[in-house]
């Protein structure tokens, strides 16, 4: 990487007027230079894309809170970079609410603020950010933070206008005041929240295509699996592989990747990813592509490494299946979230009742008081799906948990059961074992459908998948 010229824990506004260090190469900065270096450039052709897809149904998202703001003058700001280490930031990435109200994805701009001014007849909403410098200033060679040399030439205000159909201004025309409602406030972040638990026909679309997308990256994982039972750290290489997928097909991945394998499996969020994948373990891969729209999919399979289940693995992966899809069989629109969560725990508590793992029957074990069951699945069955892989996280309780499934919420379904190696309440063949199956669900008028129903979920068919992936 290039050496830069300034340091990113400032702002890109801020950093725009930092010019060097002491301790560092700089550019030149003669009269001479800077006259040359800003002249015999060929004009630029601004031209005007046409509205993005996504432009309208933002559009129709602002009017809703525009009605609910009515006087009000709101501020959401895209954020800023993020510094990773000295003067090099983590990729951009702008605050969902943001994205959502302007249909602006990976290709937005650090230090955007979206504004919505009061008016007569409700709001008018601008869009202010830094537009790129002409040749005539020295922020295009010499500014490492937003410099085109540095970072590519920045869209113009007309480009964006156009391309979102909303009205822009530059940065450095906003002014704000302590009366503003920004995502700060409670109520703005809690409606922002619950506009997104309810999905459109652009959403629903865009998490089928993260959906689509991250089989494909399954898929490559299963055909790589050769490479990566070879490799000391296996688990890296399932996670490289998927990642390579998830920046061909979109803008990276919707979250760290876990890639469990063995008893890796039993730790609910494994990002280490530094294990061995050894044949005759199971490897429980927990993934999703983001899209360049920053909507992301959210799928869990749990895979045989040797291409067959064990007939104990097969039975705890049989019972984690019939879970998820006697939770799937209740959605429809009128029961309550929650209730998706109390049927798949009604299966898992009835399989290690069975077993004869709990210290009671099921029954007993499902009484609020008791819950032994949950000792092996300590986790949720279910969260909402979209910009964010826990999307809607700032909904109020009685809207979220508590509220009613209606047409057009995604959410998944993933139960699971672990037992740690270390569990003494578990027989010995247990022990070390994971599972948990992850789809996503459409809700629709009169039930629900599987968005990732393509990707093979019983034992069988992972088999057969895993087969034919590796006969190419």
């Amino acid at each position: 990487m290039e050496t830069s010229t300034s340091h990113s824990a400032q702002t890109s506004a801020t950093r725009a007027e930092v010019t060097g260090t002491s301790n560092r190469s700089t550019t030149p900065s003669s009269t001479a230079f800077q006259d040359y270096i800003g002249s015999h450039w060929a004009e630029r052709a601004d031209q005007l894309p046409p509205a993005r897809e996504s432009a309208s149904y933002a559009r129709h998202r602002r009017d809703r809170v525009s009605e609910r703001f009515a006087g009000r003058r709101l501020v959401v700001r895209a954020g800023s970079l993020a510094v990773r280490s000295n003067d090099t930031d983590f990729p951009f990435r702008a605050h969902s609410a943001f994205s959502h109200l302007t249909g602006w994805g990976s290709d937005a701009e650090p230090d955007s603020v979206l504004v919505f001014e009061p008016a007569a007849s409700g709001h008018n909403v601008t869009l202010y950010f830094r537009e790129r410098a002409d040749r005539s200033s020295s922020e295009f060679y010499a500014n490492p933070a937003i410099g085109e040399f540095w970072t590519g030439a920045r869209p113009s205000l007309a480009q964006v206008a156009a391309d979102l159909d909303i009205a822009t201004a530059h940065i450095d025309t906003l002014s704000t005041s302590n009366d503003d409602v920004t995502l700060d406030d409670g109520e703005l972040a809690s409606v922002l929240s619950e506009l997104r638990l309810v999905k459109d026909e652009y959403e629903v679309a865009q998490l089928q295509a993260a959906v689509d997308a991250t089989q494909r990256g399954f898929d490559d994982v299963i055909a790589d699996f050769p490479r990566i039972v070879r490799e000391r750290r296996g688990e890296r290489a399932v996670e490289g592989t998927f990642y390579t997928r998830a920046r061909l097909d979109g803008n990276a991945v919707g979250y760290d990747t876990i890639a469990a394998a063995g008893p890796h499996a039993c730790v609910l969020h494994w990002t280490r990813n530094d294990g061995p994948v050894v044949p005759g373990d199971l490897i429980l891969m927990d993934a999703g592509v983001e899209l360049d729209s920053l909507y992301t999919a959210d799928i869990t399979r749990t895979l045989p490494v040797s291409g067959t289940f064990t007939d104990v693995q097969r039975r705890v992966y049989e019972a984690v299946r019939k879970a998820a899809d006697a939770a799937f069989a209740i959605v429809r629109p009128g029961i309550i979230f929650r209730d998706v969560h109390a049927e798949a725990m009604r299966v898992i508590a009835e399989k290690t009742a069975e077993w004869g793992l709990l210290p009671g029957t099921a029954e007993e074990s499902l009484r609020t008081e008791n819950q032994f069951h949950r000792r092996y699945m300590v986790h949720g069955t279910s969260h909402h799906l979209g910009l964010d892989v826990h999307d809607c996280a700032q909904a109020r309780r009685e809207m979220y948990h508590d509220g009613e499934v209606a047409e057009g919420m995604v959410f998944t379904i993933e139960p699971g059961l672990y037992f740690q190696p270390d569990d003494l309440t578990v027989p010995e063949e247990l022990r070390g074992i994971g599972v948990r199956i992850e789809d996503d669900i459409l809700v629709t008028a009169d039930g629900a459908v599987n968005l990732s129903s393509d990707i093979p979920r019983t034992a069988d068919e992972v088999e057969a998948w895993i087969a034919r992936q590796n006969a190419k």
